[in-house]
């Protein structure tokens, strides 16, 4: 395996919200070329550019072991399949990657193997289960030496439904795609691996039925453990898969922010600070489609026509489009091979900016010719990762 860094020169980058931040990236490219019952690299390499205050999160759907089946991954060799084998290459993965916080996704097993595998290595967590008998769910790890977890808030998108019934629902867009309509018009990340295999359970048309998808998230403040005692906002989720429900993604997405900003304002008032805000996860959705367009402009419109604008309660700027671009995949699999990852901060605040991201593998890279999971990735999916500066 070879660890290889890329410089990138220092220039100014327009946020989303128009101002004009200098930003140094370093760049570590993380390439796992060796079996996955043999990774074992020791710890990953960041760059530190000076002496700032700074912590790293990573975010990595993981593949939930109760997914990693023949059928929906016939291109893996078995043995990377195997949960013995696969859940020592995942926990030395990441606990190569040396993030302070980590967002997990498709978390099953996790009582029995990875809280307390992660506490070993000096990882407190927080977890939620999906809805229903889904096995998965989300995560966040963080050292507990860095930071200090003051409140924590679950998301059960299934309470979605409660909104239709009382009659506040909100419509996923303003372009004729509403709950109550089932949408036809496939996104670009179709052939996505159908993990969920347990039907629509009902009419797709009655939009309780539409909303009740078992998805789930969690967010939590920190309190990072120095003089500054800066608070920090980490919020993990993971949407809906399926490509034909564009209109359940958007008002998942909608349901997340309007939660977040709620919690945003509890932990201002209560510890009388401006917290910083990142949120990360699986979105099950590409570059610029609704999902995504919501998140970073207020719109959902492909084209961004002036009356589509919603005033987000946080703006949100994806760390990867800010200083590099979207990676051209962070999902790679025979039938689908995009970008369905992100790590989002609000620059709104001006209290933290990235200064470094971790670099993938790209399509050409004979590490993941084939599609994933293989002997080199545990997982369907590569983590991303940022390290933010507190300014």
């Amino acid at each position: 395996m070879t660890i290889s860094f890329a410089a990138i020169v220092p220039s100014a980058h327009l946020l989303s919200n128009g101002t004009l931040e200098s930003l140094l990236a370093d760049v570590v490219v993380l390439l796992l070329c060796e079996p996955c019952k043999q990774v074992n690299q020791g710890a990953l390499l960041w760059d530190f550019i000076n002496t700032c205050l700074k912590f790293r999160l990573v975010s990595y759907n993981i593949l939930a072991q109760a997914y990693a089946k023949s059928e929906q991954f016939p291109h893996s060799p078995p043995p990377c399949r195997k949960w013995k084998t696969r859940s020592q290459a995942i926990l030395t993965l990441i606990k190569s990657l040396r993030a302070d916080f980590l967002c997990l996704q498709e978390v099953d097993e996790y009582d029995s193997f990875y809280k307390g595998n992660m506490e070993s290595h000096g990882y407190a967590s927080i977890y939620i289960q999906r809805s229903g008998k889904k096995p998965d769910g989300c995560g966040i790890f963080y050292k507990h030496n860095i930071a200090e977890l003051v409140v924590e808030e679950k998301i059960e998108y299934n309470d979605l439904v409660n909104s239709i019934q009382d009659g506040t629902a909100m419509h996923a867009d303003k372009d004729n795609d509403t709950l109550a309509s089932v949408n036809k018009d496939t996104e670009p990340n179709k052939g996505l691996p159908q993990k969920d295999t347990d039907g629509h359970r009902g009419d797709p048309n009655d939009p309780c039925v539409r909303l009740k998808r078992d998805c789930v998230g969690i967010m939590a403040a920190f309190k990072l453990k120095d003089p500054s005692d800066h608070v920090v906002i980490v919020a993990n989720t993971h949407l809906y898969w399926d490509p034909n429900w564009a209109d359940v993604k958007l008002a998942q997405a909608k349901y997340l922010i309007s939660r977040l900003a709620q919690f945003k304002t509890l932990v201002s008032d209560k510890f009388e600070c401006i917290p910083s805000v990142i949120v990360a996860g699986d979105f099950n959705s590409t570059p610029g489609d609704k999902v995504y367009q919501y998140l970073v402009s207020g719109s959902s419109s492909m084209g961004g026509s002036p009356e589509c604008f919603e005033d987000v309660p946080i703006p949100l700027c994806s760390v990867y489009a800010l200083t590099r671009g979207e990676p051209p995949f962070t999902n790679y699999t025979p039938g689908f091979t995009g970008t369905l990852d992100y790590i989002f901060f609000s620059p709104s605040g001006d209290n933290i900016k990235p200064v470094s991201f971790l670099e993938l593998s790209e399509p050409e890279s004979p590490d993941v010719l084939g599609g994933l999971p293989n002997y080199h990735h545990p997982s369907d999916h590569l983590p991303i990762g940022a390290e933010f500066e507190v300014v």
